[in-house]
């Protein structure tokens, strides 16, 4: 299998398959105009600010205040990090 990260696709022999395309789970990311992690790699963002960016991106569609309370989490710990600098 061969990955093009630059337009998120994959080959399998002869067929290219669009990852973003594939979303397994629902549809709050793919029914996006950018999806999150369109976003996150563009920017070269961390895994902390990513997590950020799609738990307040879905949260309307999928877990509610859950899905705000695990980013107000990772922004505490970004704060935290940034602190101890």
């Amino acid at each position: 299998m061969q990955i093009d990260l630059e337009n998120y696709q994959y080959h399998e022999g002869s067929a290219t398959v669009n990852a973003l395309k594939e979303q397994v789970g629902g549809d709050h990311y793919s029914k996006l105009a950018i999806q999150p992690v369109e976003y996150i790699t563009k920017n070269k963002l961390s895994y902390l600010q990513g997590n950020v960016i799609k738990y307040v991106t879905r949260y309307k569609d999928k877990n509610g205040v859950e899905d705000l309370q695990k980013a107000n989490h990772y922004i505490n710990l970004l704060i935290e990090l940034e602190g101890a600098k």
